[in-house]
């Protein structure tokens, strides 16, 4: 068996500030010590249902240097570092069983959820054929082109319920309750590592009944940005159109297309003006 595991940072147990997502200080080495740590359960929790599979974990925060090699489950191989063409689900391509999200968070504009957004702080919202998708979405759609099922996510409740929304079937684990955007209710990093180790096993034990969430081409594409000038910037792409003041739009032939336009435009968006 494969299995891909990506690995983000807010949705770690413990993790609640913006700090602890960014390089340079105390707060973010503690941080991606939790997240090397709740990658490594994921792991462990792998290899409890098949000691022989081949598990491929991918960096998905920032910078895609946060988890710590030396302290990463030695079976697993890891993905890390950028740019790379996929981000955040960087080698699904080469092949899965399955695919597990752990610390992911609820996408843009998510009230209940610890440090919402979808990709960068420049997209207010993602709209494929007008469904309204972050992270996970967008992320799963990648995977489901490749005909990888998504069988968890890990992070605070509003995962939960962003999962059961959209990806019947696809387990959850809860870490943490979101008391607001920079607070949280959540468990013991030792009984996080414990509930994802033991979720990732009955997970993949069900694999067999998730599908691959697939979307199907044509796409129509809206992205909102957060201010009118993010739109302006993102104009020099042709096809791109502007369909209100910060909102984009693009007609996409097929789903991969739309989710590297998206991406495009969260980078032009961080462009200096």
């Amino acid at each position: 068996m494969r299995v891909f595991v990506s690995v983000d940072i807010e949705g770690v147990a413990g993790v609640v500030g913006r700090e602890e997502g960014s390089q340079g200080n105390p707060e973010y080495e503690r941080a991606r010590r939790l997240m090397t740590a709740e990658a490594s359960a994921a792991v462990r929790g792998i290899l409890n249902v098949d000691p022989d599979a081949e598990v491929t974990v991918a960096d998905a925060h920032g910078t895609f240097r946060n988890i710590i090699p030396e302290l990463l489950d030695p079976r697993a191989r890891l993905v890390r570092g950028k740019p790379r063409p996929l981000a955040m689900i960087e080698g699904v391509q080469e092949g899965a069983d399955a695919a597990i999200f752990v610390g992911y968070h609820g996408r843009s504009g998510t009230g209940d959820s610890v440090l919402s957004h979808t990709f960068t702080g420049t997209l207010a919202d993602v709209r494929v054929n007008t469904l309204s998708l972050g992270e996970i979405g967008l992320n799963a759609a990648v995977a489901g082109t490749f005909g990888v099922p998504l069988v968890l996510v890990t992070g605070d409740a509003s995962v939960e319920a962003e999962v059961e929304l959209l990806l019947p079937g696809t387990r959850t684990a809860v870490v943490k309750r979101a008391i607001g955007a920079l607070a949280a209710d959540g468990l013991h990093p030792e009984r996080s590592c414990d509930l994802i180790e033991a979720a990732a096993a009955d997970a993949l034990q069900h694999r067999d009944q998730i599908s691959p969430f697939v979307v199907d081409g044509p796409v129509e594409l809206e992205v909102d940005v957060s201010n009118p000038v993010f739109a302006d910037q993102a104009l020099v792409v042709p096809g791109i159109r502007r369909i209100a003041g910060r909102t984009l739009g693009y007609d996409a032939p097929d789903y991969m297309t739309a989710y590297r336009i998206t991406r495009l435009i969260g980078a032009l968006s961080g462009l200096p003006i």
